[in-house]
């Protein structure tokens, strides 16, 4: 067993946190040759991950130049092979599609601020459409009244929790050793290597990620992440099939293939109130029956809840510790950890090996 007190099995990498970030980075590593273990005092996927609708869309989440932009263009270039390779590793099938966002202008001004966001897409080279309010009824005739809409076929969607699960399994695969239970109390230095604190057992490792999500700050307090709650309903959508994410200035509407709406997503500075709430609910629900004026007679399947990593700058912290250089940063994606989890894996892993 590799389980033993520090002085025995020494790990290259272990990674704390089984969200769709850390499941990712240990994937990588081990798919690169690393001895790997990953530490979850959760369920996998029960922070942030679970309650994501997996919207890939850098245009719409990050609509202007910068570092955040540039990493989503790139991460999303990333995704049409990194989903193929894990499908094959794990040997697990991953609902993906890129199926286009509509972002819809609710009046004359949301119109034209579209278009010229239309035009800076298109100077990009990526392919961007206004399409016009009649234009918008015949290619989406379930949506109510609108000023318009601008088209991205580029982007797309994958369903969270079937990428992280099939994500774990393929690290398994390659070796990596998953331990669900205690939470990891303490990282504390040992010479060049790191000591990790998991329940009664101590673990060594060259490397330790910290890929815990909105938790980061209780292990790193260098770190300073933050949470944000996020709620999310799914409905049995029963009018016309909609055909492409909908976006609209209060929610979003994600159609997966079984016939179901994901509705998103509520954002609360509550800190670690983790409650699906009747408000939050109803805020959605509001929200998406402006959209989609026959939603309130779709069936309720459920309601589901996270909590989004924040930082202050907005940027997620990938980089080494500035007090232990055993100790890595992965985390603090905010509404962005599925979008960026293929490029956060390649940069921590060329970091670290």
């Amino acid at each position: 067993m590799a389980q033993q007190r520090a002085g025995g099995t020494e790990w290259d990498v272990i990674v704390v946190g089984a969200g769709i970030i850390g499941c990712a980075v240990a994937r990588e590593v081990a798919r690169r040759g690393a001895k790997t273990m990953i530490l979850e005092g959760r369920d996998v996927g029960a922070g942030a991950t679970q309650a994501s609708a997996g919207v890939l869309a850098p245009y719409i989440e990050a609509p202007s130049d910068g570092p955040l932009h540039a990493l989503a263009v790139q991460s999303l270039a990333l995704y049409d092979d990194f989903i193929k390779n894990v499908a094959d590793e794990s040997g697990q099938s991953i609902e993906y599609r890129r199926c286009g966002t509509l972002e819809l202008a609710h009046d004359g001004n949301a119109a034209e601020q579209l278009k010229t966001l239309g035009d800076w897409i298109r100077s990009k080279g990526v392919e961007a459409q206004w399409v016009d309010a009649p234009g918008v009824t015949k290619i989406e005739p379930a949506l109510n009244a609108t000023s318009g809409g601008l088209l991205v076929p580029s982007h797309g969607y994958v369903r969270a929790v079937q990428l992280t699960d099939a994500l774990l399994a393929a690290a398994r695969r390659r070796g990596a050793d998953v331990r669900i239970g205690p939470h990891v109390e303490s990282i504390t230095e040992d010479g060049d290597c790191a000591l990790v604190a998991s329940g009664t057992d101590i673990y060594r490792a060259r490397t330790v990620v910290v890929a815990a999500g909105s938790w980061s700050s209780e292990l790193a307090g260098e770190t300073h992440v933050a949470p944000v709650r996020g709620q999310l309903v799914r409905v049995r959508w029963q009018g016309p099939p909609l055909q492409r994410i909908l976006w609209s200035e209060s929610c979003y509407l994600v159609p997966w293939l079984d016939g179901t709406l994901l509705v998103g997503a509520t954002v609360e500075q509550v800190g670690f109130d983790e409650r699906v709430t009747a408000g939050g609910v109803q805020t959605l629900l509001n929200a998406a029956s402006a959209v989609l004026p026959g939603i309130g007679d779709a069936t309720f399947v459920e309601a589901r809840v996270g909590l989004r990593p924040s930082t202050p700058s907005g940027l997620p912290i990938i980089r080494r510790s500035a007090q232990h250089a055993a100790v890595v940063y992965a985390t603090g994606h905010f509404r962005n950890g599925i979008l960026l989890a293929p490029l956060t894996a390649t940069l921590v892993a060329d970091l670290i090996l």
